[in-house]
């Protein structure tokens, strides 16, 4: 037992060191130099830094050469001043965005203690700390941006370089690792869809099976995420491809709730062009609440979301089965040969200098009768099997196949898309997230 007793600190230890590493891949960063009036550096002067949302306050002197810095800082609003006996005091107010590098150099005066206040804006047209490639999308962008489904991830579209992609990653082939119709099928750069990376408040968040999104949080717990699509650090890894950043929101000193639905409804929607039906039916309700504030002022903060997702609608799709006919054996509507596999000859023409194939075949066969399949050649398995097929229910012959890639059907042949498909798709699903964040001594914290 007192083997043991040590095992379970230890691993929390690695655990949460690990998530603290990882979690630098969010955090914003701030460098910069101090100079008086004539350029020179001022050492020891005392910078402040001060988180407005949850009053967190992180200090540092200038070094000898006038140099300060501040690591893994959470996105946000902030406070930055400068102190120094015999100069002003300037004030500069920051808006901080996830993984931003930004370098600012202060000039202070000679002269009585003042104050100067400075807003500086989020992101630098001009990025003079790193030469990553990337976009921001800001928090105005997440909570005011329509969302079909509430998938947001939709919005990295608006990133350059960034295109709607195809494949697995669509999510509408393997419903188990995310929401179905939210897809992470995203190109960026020419890229393939599987070459991307998630990271969720900087923890990894790529499903290992098909590089997915593994858990799309609600719109409403994001307070904004970035897509870097090149020269990123080296902090990033696990793909060759862009790299997606989404940070949750926190709460504050202040209390916060909100309460949101979203509906959509056949009342509202065009009819399908393959939907017979006048009205297709659809019911689509997003709905959820969020509220976040402070456990401790200054101290302990929480911010919790929940959300329900429900669909309810028609589907059509357009598919091809046997006519009844094919099921009898008779294939003349086809325009395609229907060969006897146990007729196999030899090809008196076939010339062994070339490859074999359909024009140079080496063996031949002789065609059923008429494209028919005699009844006492049909298997009684095969038979059974195309017992449950459904009839066609459509004319034939609309010049595309049967087999179907997504919602598109492809191939050709004069009995294909002969089946309309109706049915009813139910989708329900809830989520919920809760972030709690802990302000400790010098400057530190734990998310």
């Amino acid at each position: 037992m007192r083997k043991s007793m040590w095992i379970l600190p230890v691993l929390l230890i690695l655990k949460f060191g690990a998530t603290y590493v990882r979690a630098q891949a969010s955090g914003a960063h701030i460098d910069g130099i101090i100079r008086d009036a004539q350029g020179l550096p001022l050492p020891n002067v005392l910078v402040a830094l001060t988180e407005t949302q949850m009053g967190l306050e992180r200090n540092v002197e200038t070094t000898n050469e006038g140099a300060y810095q501040f690591v893994s800082l959470n996105p946000g609003q902030y406070q930055l001043s400068a102190v120094l006996q015999g100069f002003d005091a300037p004030v500069r107010v920051l808006t901080l965005e996830v993984n931003q590098y930004l370098r600012l150099d202060l000039v202070m005066q000679v002269g009585p203690v003042k104050q100067e206040v400075e807003v500086v804006g989020g992101s630098e047209m001009v990025r003079t700390a790193d030469a990553s490639l990337g976009e921001v999308i800001e928090p105005t962008l997440t909570k005011d941006l329509p969302l079909n489904g509430g998938h947001v991830l939709d919005l990295a579209l608006l990133a350059p370089a960034v295109h709607q992609g195809y494949g697995m990653q669509t999510g509408d082939y393997n419903p188990l690792y995310w929401r179905p119709s939210q897809n992470s099928a995203l190109s960026v750069g020419g890229g393939r869809p599987n070459a991307n990376y998630f990271l969720l408040d900087g923890s990894a968040d790529t499903d290992p099976t098909f590089n997915t999104l593994s858990f799309s949080p609600s719109p409403d717990a994001v307070r904004e995420f970035k897509v870097q699509t090149g020269s990123y650090s080296a902090e990033f890894g696990g793909a060759g491809g862009a790299q997606v950043n989404i940070v949750t929101k926190s709460g504050g000193n202040t209390l916060h709730a909100d309460a949101y639905e979203f509906v959509r409804s056949n009342t509202f929607d065009a009819r399908n062009f393959t939907d017979p039906s006048n009205i297709p039916h659809l019911a689509q309700n997003e709905f959820g609440a969020s509220v976040g504030g402070p456990i401790r002022k200054n101290s302990t903060f929480f911010f919790a979301n929940w959300e329900g997702f429900r669909l309810s609608n028609g589907l059509a799709q357009i598919e091809t089965v046997p006519t009844a006919a094919e099921l009898a054996g008779d294939f003349s509507m086809t325009g395609v040969t229907i060969y006897d596999p146990n007729t196999a000859h030899a090809n008196p023409n076939y010339n062994p200098s070339l490859p074999t194939s359909p024009t140079n075949p080496a063996v031949l066969r002789d065609p059923f009768p008429n494209d028919v399949i005699p009844s006492n050649r049909m298997s009684s398995v095969s038979t059974g099997v195309l017992a449950v097929v459904p009839l066609p229910n459509m004319t034939s012959g609309m010049g595309m196949g049967g087999m179907n890639m997504g919602s598109m059907p492809i191939g050709v042949g004069p009995d294909s898309n002969n089946y309309l498909d109706l049915r009813n798709n139910r989708n329900f699903t809830n989520q919920a997230t809760l972030r709690l964040d802990q302000n400790l001594p010098h400057g530190d914290a734990l998310v």
